[in-house]
């Protein structure tokens, strides 16, 4: 039909959760504290002062989860394992009873015929290695190693597809530079540290768990965001090029070039933001290890960044106009909406660092829409979000990008970090008194989307 158009055979549909922000049971059956748990302690820091004990309750619902999972027409499903749940201190000894959670999950999924994506780890370090020098310190990726081998080995025979790491900017940059996530520095040589040990880990595991899992897949996902000039004056181009390496090529080049991008190594020496010990930091042989092959790189895609200059010299006073979007084109989280992105992140990575395959693992929209006296929850915007975002992603296929699946976040509504509980990004409404799940429009929209492995691309009745 002409208002639709089809994905490729095979192509894989599901959603995307992370295990702090809907497991709950935080104390329960030797969990260790995480970096999370301390971190919403601290006033200020959570906008609702509220915390993960709870979140969604899934450790102890995890089967009616995914049995809504199957009523929605998911084929995947890429969730997080908590690391202090498996190790409570980070390092042995092995906490059999949060492992043993994991492995029951994967059996429920795989009983009703979806396939498991684990990601090993989603921003929930353990609280003891965090105060023996958390990601700043090598011997934190050292530990994560360990990590990654204990869990392949017990779930390597049924889990084939393996996310090392989600977001490392947000783990590293967010969390050491900024302060809005745990463990909440404001330190920039420690963000700079923990960034590259965060990516010498995903180097290092993914040789293990390769070895663990017979015919695994191991990839690393990357939040990435085109960064655009505010105006056409040489000053914010600059200050776009700048942002693009903060965020984007600090990433990607040492994961598929295997150095740093030169330009932002100087600048960071320039402004004191390298660790002091930086050469010696970066050992003989890290660089080879980030780069070792990576079967898929997963792109999370929300907004684009507008960069402009704060230093305007006078041989350039270009006038400036800052690309703001219209109320009606923001999420209820403020984020612009900006479908086009991901269209050019995806043919942006495809073009310039040809990753073998590249798989959407995070795409979605906070909107705060709530179940009606009928109990359905008209979400159009998300509906909206959801179609624009996938034709995007649409062209990109068409114009040659090996994009092999979308996962949309995320299932539930759930514990948004340092916003709490105050937005809500799922398909699934979720009353956080009473637990009870109420899957939105946009839920039957995605299944439909999922089940006939094709978009259309206006409203139908």
């Amino acid at each position: 039909m002409a208002n639709r158009v089809h994905f490729p055979d095979g192509f894989v549909w599901g959603t995307a959760t992370s295990s702090y922000q809907i497991e709950g049971a935080a104390s329960e059956d030797g969990r260790g504290e995480s970096i999370w748990d301390r971190y919403v302690r601290t006033p200020s820091n959570i906008k609702d002062a509220s915390s993960g004990d709870v979140a969604c309750d899934h450790y102890h619902r995890f089967r009616d989860d995914v049995a809504l999972l199957a009523s929605l027409g998911q084929g995947a499903y890429r969730f997080s394992v908590a690391w202090p749940r498996v190790f409570p201190t980070g390092r042995g000894p092995l906490n059999e009873r949060g492992l043993d959670f994991y492995s029951r999950l994967v059996d429920a999924l795989l009983e009703r015929g979806i396939t498991p994506y684990l990601t090993l780890f989603h921003w929930d370090l353990p609280q003891a290695l965090q105060d023996a020098g958390g990601w700043p310190s090598r011997a934190t990726a050292e530990a994560f190693v360990d990590y990654a081998d204990v869990v392949s080995r017990r779930l390597g025979d049924r889990v084939k597809h393996w996310i090392t790491h989600n977001e490392p900017w947000c783990s590293g940059f967010v969390a050491h530079q900024k302060g809005h996530h745990a463990p909440g520095l404001r330190d920039w040589p420690a963000a700079v540290a923990a960034s590259h040990h965060l990516l010498l880990s995903h180097g290092l595991a993914g040789p293990v768990v390769r070895r663990n899992s017979r015919g695994a897949q191991v990839g690393i996902t990357l939040n990435l965001s085109p960064s655009i000039p505010a105006s056409p004056s040489a000053a914010d181009h600059a200050a776009a090029r700048q942002h693009d390496g903060y965020m984007n090529r600090w990433f990607l080049e040492p994961v598929f070039r295997g150095c740093y991008p030169a330009d932002i190594v100087e600048e960071y020496a320039a402004l004191g933001r390298l660790p002091r010990d930086w050469p010696a930091l970066v050992q003989r042989g890290d660089l080879e290890h980030i780069a070792t092959h990576t079967d898929f790189l997963g792109v999370n895609y929300y907004n684009r960044h507008v960069a402009r200059s704060e230093l305007v010299p006078e041989r350039d006073n270009a006038p400036r106009k800052v690309f703001v979007a219209p109320a009606s084109e923001a999420t209820d989280i403020g984020w612009e909406v900006y479908p086009r992105g991901l269209f050019e992140v995806l043919m942006r990575v495809h073009l310039e660092y040809r990753p073998d395959q590249i798989l959407v693992t995070e795409n979605g929209a906070s909107y705060l829409d709530a179940p009606d006296a009928k109990k359905r929850v008209s979400d159009e915007r998300r509906v909206r979000f959801l179609r624009e975002h996938l034709r995007e992603m649409h062209r990109a296929i068409e114009a040659g990008a090996p994009v092999t699946g979308y996962f949309a976040w995320s299932l539930l509504d759930n514990f948004e970090w340092d916003h709490g509980y105050t937005q809500r990004f799922g398909l699934v409404w979720v009353d956080y008194r009473t637990q009870e799940r109420i899957p939105k429009d946009s839920a039957f929209f995605y299944k439909k989307v999922a089940e006939e492995n094709a978009l259309p691309l206006e409203a139908e009745d």
